[in-house]
């Protein structure tokens, strides 16, 4: 997309034309041991915001009360769009710190500048407003460094999604998408030194805005989070990528899958990469044995998908919108059933509805197990998708 970086600056070259900033810049269109065990006593805190309802602030400083899975007030009926269709059974949304999203956001964008984005494209991220919903989504710190690492993860993950694999407009081809995703393996999981053929590789990655970007949040990762926490990331990614192959697949041939099918590779593509960077973010590490136990990775998994059901509803008409449409659980329950919109809609409700019950069922189960790692992150499972409800609700992007 860009020329290869020398002293700092990048030559704007793309290999499509546009004239618009793509999609994912668009505002429209589509601790420490001792500070973590606190957290096992009621009431007990770290030091980070504390989550359970939601809360304004105006300044750095905001908090929030923390409480436990029993928290009936931790759910609640929300309505969303025009208020004409049922309601989404979602967690609230456990802080809203609009100063503390604008200076996440204020960074994001100098990073962005430092890659090589144009002033056109740095004044469309802003608006889209990516630090906005990392602050909603990690209520447990307040230290805008550390948000800034899920910010930058999410903008290149976004970017990637459109500029490869959605956006006809923005250049997204089918045909190109595979191995344009090795290239962003590579630039996630850098590959041994292999002589010359190095040279050419770090050539190509440098080429490439979009590489820059998952070359340079990984490596702000890796600051932050173990090589362990690194990993989880990276390899998450890595699945998410094989379900993108598919859906290209599914778009070149002009057919699109069934609902179950397209549920299948949602499980990989979702939301569930992002809250793989929760605890890298709050400042601990949940133990493997831990992170990988099977109701654990289902509970992710839930939240995940009921994230990404959320946003579904919120992008039907802009997925509609595109030349090659993409996949949208919402059209596909409605041509399986060959029914209304309207009515697929309320099916995507009702099934997101049960994904929030069963991830608070497991919740709920893995209540009594000794780790306070545990169930600090399965508290901050619960609050990024109220978090990433009130951004969607309430982002342009989505209007």
């Amino acid at each position: 997309m860009y020329a290869t970086q020398e002293s700092g600056e990048h030559e704007d070259t793309p290999p499509f034309s546009t004239s618009q900033p793509p999609p994912w810049l668009r505002p429209s269109g589509l601790g420490t041991s001792a500070a973590v065990l606190s957290l096992t006593q009621p009431g007990g805190c770290t030091g980070a915001v504390p989550p359970t309802a939601r809360t304004t602030s105006g300044g750095l400083g905001g908090s929030a009360v923390r409480g436990d899975w029993s928290d009936p007030s931790a759910y609640a009926e929300r309505e969303w769009g025009d208020g004409s269709f049922s309601p989404l059974y979602c967690p609230r949304t456990e802080r809203i710190n609009d100063a503390l999203g604008a200076e996440v956001d204020a960074r994001l964008i100098a990073w962005a500048a430092g890659l090589g984005c144009s002033a056109d494209e740095l004044d469309a991220l802003g608006k889209v407003r990516f630090g906005r919903l990392i602050m909603l989504t990690h209520p447990d710190t307040e230290d805008p460094d550390a948000l800034l690492v899920a910010a930058q993860m999410n903008t290149a993950w976004w970017a990637a999604d459109d500029y490869y694999a959605d956006s006809t407009e923005a250049g997204a081809d089918p045909t190109q998408l595979p191995q344009r995703l090795i290239l962003a393996m590579a630039a996630l999981d850098p590959l041994p030194p292999a002589g010359d053929l190095t040279a050419d590789l770090d050539q190509a990655l440098g080429e490439d805005l979009v590489l820059r970007m998952l070359s340079s949040a990984v490596g702000h990762l890796g600051r932050h989070g173990s090589p362990t926490q690194v990993q989880r990331a990276c390899y998450a990614t890595f699945s998410m990528f094989v379900s993108w192959n598919a859906y290209a697949a599914w778009r070149e041939e002009g057919k699109l899958p069934p609902a179950w099918k397209y549920l299948a590779a949602r499980q990989h593509d979702s939301f569930y990469t992002s809250m793989t960077l929760i605890d890298a973010v709050g400042a601990y590490e949940l133990p493997a044995a831990l992170f990988y136990d099977p109701r654990v990775r289902r509970a992710a998994f839930q939240a995940g998908t009921a994230s990404v059901l959320v946003n579904d509803l919120f992008s039907v008409a802009k997925d509609a919108a595109d030349e090659k449409p993409v996949c949208n659980m919402v059209a596909l329950l409605a041509a399986d059933n060959d029914c209304s919109v309207e009515e697929a809609t309320e099916m995507t409700v009702a099934m997101h509805n049960d994904f929030v019950h069963g991830f608070e069922d497991i919740h709920r189960e893995l209540a009594s197990v000794p780790s306070a790692e545990l169930q600090r992150f399965m508290r901050g499972m619960r609050a990024w998708m109220g978090g990433s409800f009130e951004w969607h609700a309430t982002n342009p992007r989505y209007a």
